[in-house]
């Protein structure tokens, strides 16, 4: 079932309060809590109290974004990202995929990148949470042929992909990295730039409902709900938000009605 939600991040400045009345009022399902300002790796106290408040407020926590990079240093452990996401009560923890893009990485270095994954998907799966890579630029989920590589070759069951819009791309190719993911995709940000610029969500709205259309189309080894979450808000302005959200949610609606 597709559902919609909000990446915390989108609103960095914004208190854990205001962020779930932001959502809240805007009727969205559900959050994906970052882990850089909101929920800090670490502060189980904090983490339970942030999604006790969240599914009080009749809202979902979606995933716990993390900065954790596979196969790279990073400043916490992955242990301590798994605690603070079952403190929050997250479903799943969105990690990153290195640190490098495909083409600037090192055999030895993809193969540590993808036995960490596999080490980090296992460690996760222990504690009933999903682990979704990043779908990104300068990682190794650079495009989604790399990605679908990379899942294969880690082989793990708990181990899944976001999908967003690649920047510098066009919608059929766009289209097409869609169905190659599609067998492996968990959720989705949801985004208008046009290689530079954030727009309204509105001016996407056609090509949104294609890459929509095509994500319902493709048969998921992924069983639960989908969130289309909202990120990348133009000017990080509550008005523009709100108008992105009854868009998004129109957007969802409609798909629900033709499948």
């Amino acid at each position: 079932m597709n559902k919609t939600g909000l990446v915390s991040i989108t609103f960095r400045q914004k208190s854990t309060e205001e962020i779930i009345d932001l959502a809240q009022k805007n009727r969205l399902d559900g959050i994906e809590w970052g882990s850089d300002v909101h929920v800090p790796v670490g502060n189980l106290e904090n983490a339970r109290a942030v999604g006790n408040e969240t599914r009080a407020a009749k809202l979902e926590v979606v995933a716990y974004g993390s900065y954790y990079r596979a196969g790279a240093e990073n400043e916490f452990q992955f242990y301590q990202v798994l605690e603070t996401a079952v403190a929050l009560g997250a479903p799943a923890i969105r990690v990153w995929a290195g640190n490098k893009g495909t083409e600037r990485t090192t055999e030895k270095e993809w193969q540590t990148v993808a036995e960490d994954l596999h080490r980090i998907g296992e460690l996760a799966d222990r504690e009933n949470v999903q682990v979704h890579l990043e779908y990104h630029d300068a990682t190794l989920t650079d495009s989604a042929e790399n990605t679908m590589n990379l899942l294969k070759a880690v082989d793990h069951p708990n181990l899944f992909t976001y999908w967003q819009p690649s920047v510098g791309i066009f919608t059929d190719a766009r289209l097409a990295s869609i169905e190659q993911v599609a067998p492996r995709l968990a959720n989705v940000h949801v985004f208008n730039w046009d290689f530079i610029f954030r727009l309204p969500l509105v001016e996407g709205r056609n090509q949104w409902q294609r890459f929509i259309d095509k994500i319902d189309s493709i048969q998921s080894e992924y069983l639960s709900d989908r969130y289309f979450m909202l990120e990348f808000v133009k000017d990080d302005d509550e008005t523009q938000f709100k108008k992105d959200a009854q868009v998004l949610i129109e957007l969802i609606k409609q798909n629900k009605k033709t499948h």
